[in-house]
């Protein structure tokens, strides 16, 4: 029998709630059996100037996924050329798991310019994209692509920046963040630079 794990791609500066309850949703009313988060050294649309160590960002994933059943986490990325596109890591997953069938998770707001990733019209016919509502999504022309699957989730608007936000204010992240990975971030006082 086939196991179907959800990929849940992302940089994780930090990991924080949000990201907890769509993995939750997930495994909780997907067939989804696993959820594994792969750790991106460098998002290839992003910049690097606030990105915290891809080390430390990998820390405070696995503190966040510690104990959690049917969670995993990966740093396949880092052994990958940087900057990692995410069909390039498909494809390496998939050559190393052949009795696994792998799912990519991503957010509405990414389907809006999913069309400008690498190799996407190979990404959307190789595998199936469960795809959970932001707050700031618009139409997209894979919206209704029979690959995805749009799946039931709350709308979280909380994103890392804002997070980051808080703490180089010094204001509280609990709630924010799972408990590991607040102390994590206190303790060794990261984003304070």
């Amino acid at each position: 029998m086939t196991n179907k794990i959800g990929l849940f791609f992302g940089t994780f500066n930090p990991i924080h709630t949000g990201h907890m309850v769509v993995a939750s949703v997930m495994l909780e009313t997907t067939d989804i059996e696993k959820i594994r988060f792969v750790v991106s050294p460098q998002n290839p649309f992003k910049t690097q100037s606030d990105l915290l160590d891809e080390s430390d960002r990998l820390e405070m994933v696995r503190s966040a996924v510690n104990e959690n059943d049917g969670m995993e986490v990966s740093d396949i990325e880092f052994h990958l050329p940087k900057p990692s596109y995410t069909y390039d890591t498909l494809t390496r997953i998939q050559d190393e798991d052949k009795n696994s069938k792998f799912v990519l998770i991503i957010g509405e707001d990414n389907l809006q310019d999913f069309g400008k990733w690498k190799n996407s019209e190979l990404i959307i016919s190789s595998f199936d994209l469960y795809v959970y509502p932001r707050t700031s999504s618009l139409d997209s022309d894979f919206m209704n692509h029979r690959n995805i699957t749009m799946v039931e989730a709350p709308k979280m608007d909380i994103s890392s920046s804002f997070i980051r936000d808080f703490i180089t204010t010094g204001k509280s992240i609990r709630f924010l963040v799972p408990e590991p990975v607040e102390k994590i971030i206190s303790e060794s006082k990261y984003y304070l630079e």
